[in-house]
């Protein structure tokens, strides 16, 4: 069997399991329920108990993805950043209590699947671990929630989310295959406005590319020589012109939803301005 056709297959065991546990012929296991609850409980504790204040730079297979200027700036002017945006570990337990709640639902449709597991890889000099999502059919897929936009449009396939990775998440899902020594399968998608979900196969044969590429960001980080990501973008406002910088140090893309570095739009760059005066958060 294929596998889109296996995935096809998978999404139908859990849109049959979900029908039927809504009309009363199917239910949650007390033993699906209690590990559904224990990965809320260690999310809830990872993002409201751990401190992160002056935690030093480090490869995370999170960030192996971003753009290089970006890292430099993280590991040797972190203070140039801007605060975190209030709303955002909201965002990210949400994220967790999907997921969780997701990968219980698989276990009842008789997805068969392994759960999450601490991995290590070797990239050049340094070692990068971190904790995958799960594995399928000998491949990890990550599981993630999306804005309507992203659900429909950048995760329309791997090569369309390949084409603007802002967030680096074919990086980090081809870091994770590395490490567990298996090929990278893809994404499990959820809609976060509707809960519409989909599996959207990886089907790009690169990942040695993409690795290598994690590499040389590696040794080059290393060196720590700046490096310009991007060309200074001119903006006009009001009629007038005016210059802003390429590499933008104090906009973190897990802060804001946007790359640091990225060219951006004339309309993003003025609710930056508005972020910086009034300490708003980029929409």
């Amino acid at each position: 069997m294929s596998n889109l056709m296996m995935q096809q297959l998978n999404e139908l065991k859990i849109h049959r399991w979900l029908q039927n546990a809504f009309t009363g012929e199917a239910a949650m296991s007390d033993e699906t329920i209690k590990g559904v609850v224990g990965d809320i409980s260690t999310a809830l504790s990872k993002q409201f108990q751990e401190s992160r204040t002056g935690e030093k730079f480090r490869w995370r297979m999170s960030n192996v993805g971003r753009p290089y200027c970006q890292l430099w700036y993280q590991k040797n002017k972190p203070e140039a950043a801007e605060s975190v945006n209030s709303v955002f570990l909201l965002n990210m337990i949400v994220g967790d209590i999907v997921e969780a709640v997701f990968k219980g639902v698989m276990t009842e449709a008789g997805v068969d699947y392994q759960d999450s597991k601490q991995v290590k890889g070797k990239f050049g000099e340094a070692e990068i671990s971190g904790t995958n999502d799960l594995t399928l059919d000998n491949a990890v897929w990550d599981v993630k929630t999306a804005s309507a936009w992203s659900f429909n449009n950048k995760f329309e396939s791997a090569q369309k989310l390949a084409a603007s990775d802002t967030f680096g998440y074919v990086a980090q899902l081809c870091g994770y295959a590395h490490a567990d020594s298996v090929e990278p399968g893809g994404w499990i998608v959820l809609n976060k406005n509707t809960m519409e979900f989909k599996f959207v196969p990886y089907d790009i044969p690169n990942k040695d590319e993409v690795v290598q590429e994690i590499t040389d960001k590696v040794v080059e980080l290393e060196e720590n020589k700046f490096r310009r990501c991007y060309e200074p973008v001119e903006e006009f406002y009001r009629r007038k012109r005016q210059a802003i910088r390429s590499c933008l140090p104090h906009v973190g893309s897990a802060h804001f939803g946007m790359t640091a570095g990225k060219a951006v739009s004339k309309k993003s760059l003025l609710v930056v301005r508005l972020h910086k005066r009034n300490r708003w958060s980029l929409t």
